[in-house]
């Protein structure tokens, strides 16, 4: 029972890992219902790995290259280390819901593989955003001490994936990502707010964060991530009548700027 119950895990884990990133996962996974929604739990994870391998690339390249060109670079490795998937979501979304047509028109948009004005500003936008913010926080005198954040914000904003495929229905009822997902619970989403905040601690705590620090940033992420997100989604829930895979994209990447800008701001204001 145990051992069965570990693989199980194994499996979500990583299902997490192979379809929210590219790293490679030298296993075969069976995609289906029950894999997928216990994967949900795991986001966290994905997003830690991901950091940490942001974290890294960015201690290397400040020991050689300006914060500009290492922030450009290191928003280079971030896109590619999802495969572009979350800004693909963020250009589709854009396209359909700020085309202002009706619903089922704007998620026709969504799905047309063709990228438009909308999308294509979108993106421009907030790479510019998140270029200027690792910038920033790569030059801060603080940087040193801040740059565990790198790791922390993609917990956080897949940590609120989860979230979202738990708590709004889906647009497309029976086709695409709700296939896949409906399964997953509230529970499930639970599970990963409560990884995100315990990782999150404890990369603090290893980087030398006293202990009241500590839980007011995972206070603070909890709280923008939460109302920011909640914010998003439900915005998104009344134009499209429910959430798509699309607009997972989307909200993760919106969330990982707006978390970068608070972290920023903390800084600027020591």
């Amino acid at each position: 029972m145990f051992l069965r119950e570990l693989k199980r895990q194994a499996q979500a884990l990583a299902a997490a890992i192979q379809f929210l990133t590219r790293f490679p996962v030298p296993v075969n996974i069976p995609f289906q219902g029950p894999v997928l929604s216990r994967s949900v739990v795991y986001f966290p994870v994905a997003g830690m790995l991901l950091g940490a391998c942001l974290y890294g690339f960015a201690w290397l390249l400040t020991l050689f290259v300006p914060a500009w060109p290492s922030a450009v670079l290191m928003l280079g490795l971030w896109t590619a280390l999802s495969g572009g998937l979350h800004l693909d979501g963020l250009m589709d979304t854009a396209d359909g819901v700020l085309s202002h047509r009706s619903r089922d028109r704007m998620l026709e948009i969504m799905k047309d593989s063709r990228v438009g004005a909308m999308g294509v500003l979108a993106a421009v936008l907030l790479l510019m955003l998140k270029a200027s913010l690792l910038a920033e926080l790569l030059s801060h005198e603080l940087a040193a001490s801040f740059g565990c954040m790198l790791m922390i914000v993609p917990i956080w904003s897949r940590a609120w994936m989860s979230a979202a495929i738990a708590r709004w229905p889906f647009a497309r009822a029976g086709e695409g990502i709700a296939v896949l997902f409906n399964e997953v619970k509230g529970i499930h989403a639970a599970a990963a707010l409560l990884i995100a905040a315990i990782s999150s601690s404890a990369i603090l705590m290893i980087t030398e964060h006293e202990l009241k620090a500590t839980l007011l940033w995972v206070l603070a992420f909890i709280i923008v991530t939460t109302s920011a997100g909640g914010a998003l989604a439900a915005w998104l829930n009344r134009k499209l009548g429910g959430l798509t895979g699309d607009t997972y994209g989307a909200m993760n990447e919106l969330i990982e700027a707006m978390l970068l800008l608070v972290v920023v701001i903390w800084l600027h204001a020591q």
